[in-house]
């Protein structure tokens, strides 16, 4: 089971360092070498494994990623090609780190949200997954069908149609006569 959240977590990790080094130099950063995505995947897959182990709920997942998204925001900063010498991407203007601000905290608030509902997602997503594949199967399968003998006659006659043959039923009214 382990293997399966490591596998959950990583995939977590990239999506969501590649959103925010997107969102980042959106918002007017630099951008980043590979080998810096690779340090800021890292991470953040261990703190998704960690944070995984068991269910949060949304303020514990949205503390870690604030934490996360600043982290990675210094982290791109310091890793930007060509190096910058500080927070040059807003180069003092309000509104350009204003809005730095905001992309990080939509991406912590998507990635929370991600995390928490991670789980029911999935399970959905395997389990429409499942439904396709079985409707598929029955789709193409072919078709068995029995195969039913012809009636055989049977000459003998049971006990119990032997006792109705011989039974005399007179409800009803009388049979009309045919005598004129």
């Amino acid at each position: 089971m382990h293997a399966f959240r490591l596998v959950r977590a990583a995939v977590f990790a990239v999506a969501c360092v590649t959103a925010s080094l997107a969102m980042h130099v959106l918002a007017g950063g630099s951008p980043v070498g590979p080998g810096v995505l690779v340090w800021a995947v890292l991470p953040t897959a261990a703190g998704a494994f960690v944070l995984a182990r068991r269910r949060r709920g949304f303020g514990m997942l949205l503390g870690a990623s604030f934490a996360a998204q600043y982290g990675m925001h210094l982290w791109f900063t310091s890793g930007a090609v060509p190096p910058s010498t500080g927070h040059e991407h807003g180069a003092g203007d309000l509104s350009t780190g204003l809005f730095m601000l905001l992309v990080h905290a939509l991406m912590a608030v998507l990635s929370a949200h991600w995390l928490e509902r991670g789980e029911c997602g999935l399970a959905t997503l395997l389990l429409l997954l499942f439904a396709s594949v079985l409707t598929l199967l029955r789709w193409h399968a072919p078709v068995v069908r029995r195969v039913t003998l012809p009636a055989v006659p049977d000459d003998r006659v049971s006990p119990v149609t032997r006792l109705l043959a011989a039974a005399v039923s007179r409800r009803g009214p009388p049979a009309p006569s045919h005598a004129v």
